[in-house]
């Protein structure tokens, strides 16, 4: 496995013009040519499965299973969705008009921003990257790539591989930690792409302001899972425990925290206890499906978290940092502990107990930021309505967790702090695409275009109001007594 070398600063202003030469050229601007880079990048991955799977051990000991659900596949699906949709997605979409336009073609064009660049995250190094990728690809942009230092193999990987499958004269990669990201931050993109911490986010989004370049900040936050009495308490454990333990919690749609209604606490806990034994076994740490925190940083990060806490440990609590081990984790909390407060991004689970979730566990997540994701457990319609009418978030599921990333066809993005923007499918495509408003105007007819013309006068207005606008009266609004106590008051 090579190492992962960092780019030198003096070479990246060559990378960012060279990119916008290219772009300048017009070798994106083909749907062929496109499409070939899009089936590179899927060879890419196909073809070095066995590699790919190595640098995931070595960087999160992530298992087979997960690197494919969690990663290659999805991307490998990217690529086969674009490919296949791409002349739907890109294709100029007709728009109709009034009267006064009725011999005008308008149409809106879907135009590729320029250059771009996507910033990863260690935690699904491959993911976070490449699959932003496709839809830049897909747009027609040129795009500079930087993954995640701290997945260096992985990163060190992508950089030997992307040039042996994409035109190196639009896509490169460039790799480093903070003084060569802010030196690429300093220049301008004309869209940024960002996926990580909220508190790196301001940063990127401050670095974007000062050249009015677009962002899209896919970020975090705690997402919480509501649990309800009439929940099926053996079921939801099992998912439960699957996505906040899925990549050892490193996921930023994690479940968070879970309030759960008085009464089923316990039952719930029981039950998870049982579903750790069922995935991981009597030995978490021996478990080939468990990985491992991704380095010693965000380790101690995560035994401060739990030292700090004035719940009770009700499962696991265990630790080696030589190992990076923290094993899956429940804790009983009260409402201001200090495992409520920050994103855990980790294999510990508190769980707060309340006495309504339609109520006092509403009442609480409304208190705090928007999620990325939020989870409802219940077999109550009206109880799943309730909560999801009345919170915000990036995205939301019944009765399980994570899927709503998993499935490629649902946008994915965040709300407020937890992110501006979405992806996934044509969203992807979406996100990297200008949409330019066109239309097209005969020059036959021009008697007909007097009415535009001054001089004006009275007939001019009335005749061009006739012609452009829908002349409607609406009665006062009800929703506001005080319009109609207004109209009563003329009188």
């Amino acid at each position: 496995m090579s190492r992962l070398t960092f780019t030198p600063m003096d070479e990246i202003p060559k990378i960012i013009q060279d990119l916008r030469t290219t772009f300048g050229s017009g070798l994106t601007k083909p749907l062929a040519y496109r499409k070939e880079q899009l089936k590179g990048l899927h060879n890419l991955v196909v073809e070095n499965e066995d590699r790919i799977r190595e640098a995931a051990y070595l960087d999160l000991r992530k298992p087979p299973y997960e690197l494919t659900l969690g990663e290659t596949g999805m991307l490998k699906q990217e690529c086969v969705d674009a490919i296949k949709n791409l002349d739907t997605w890109a294709a100029p979409r007709k728009v109709s008009a009034g009267l006064i336009a009725s011999l005008d073609t308008m149409h809106v064009r879907k135009e590729p921003f320029g250059v771009v660049l996507i910033i990863g995250a260690w935690n699904y190094p491959l993911n976070l990257l490449l699959v932003p990728a496709v839809g830049a690809i897909a747009a027609g942009n040129t795009v500079l790539l930087k993954p995640s230092e701290l997945s260096p193999h992985t990163a060190a990987l992508i950089t030997e591989l992307l040039p042996k499958y994409l035109d190196s004269r639009s896509y490169r990669i460039i790799n480093g930690s903070v003084p060569e990201t802010s030196h690429v931050l300093e220049h301008r993109f004309d869209h940024i792409f960002y996926t990580g911490s909220g508190s790196v986010g301001k940063i990127i989004m401050g670095a974007a302001a000062k050249h009015l370049t677009p962002v899209t900040l896919e970020l975090g936050g705690k997402s919480p899972a509501f649990v309800a009495k009439d929940a099926n308490i053996a079921v939801i454990a099992r998912r439960l425990a699957s996505g906040k333990f899925f990549n050892c919690g490193q996921s930023c749609i994690a479940p968070d925290y879970v309030l759960v209604e008085r009464g089923v606490e316990q039952e719930l806990v029981e039950h998870i206890k049982k579903t750790v034994l069922e995935f991981y076994g009597a030995s978490v740490q021996t478990s080939n499906s468990y990985p491992r925190i991704v380095n010693k940083h965000h380790f101690q990060r995560l035994k401060r978290m739990l030292d700090n806490s004035k719940g009770q440990i009700v499962l696991g609590g265990d630790t080696q940092e030589d190992d990076l081990f923290i094993a899956p984790t429940l804790v009983n909390v009260q409402e201001g502990d200090s495992l409520l407060e920050d994103e855990i991004f980790g294999p510990i689970l508190p769980i707060m107990v309340v006495d309504s979730v339609t109520k006092q566990g509403v009442d609480y997540v409304n208190q705090h930021d928007q999620p990325l994701a939020l989870y409802v457990f219940s077999e109550n319609k009206k109880t799943i309505n309730h909560i999801l009418d009345n919170t915000r978030s990036g995205s939301a599921v019944v009765n399980d967790t994570m899927l709503q990333f998993s499935t490629t066809v649902l946008p994915f993005g965040g709300v407020g702090p937890s992110g501006i923007g979405n992806y996934h499918h044509q969203k992807s495509f979406d996100a990297f695409s200008h949409e330019r408003s066109t239309l097209y105007k005969s020059t036959s007819l021009e008697r007909t275009n007097d009415l535009r013309y001054p001089p004006y006068n009275q007939k001019k207005v009335d005749w061009a109001t006739w012609f452009m606008y829908d002349n409607v009266k609406y009665p006062p609004n009800a929703a506001n007594p005080g319009a109609t106590k207004g109209k009563e008051d003329e009188r």
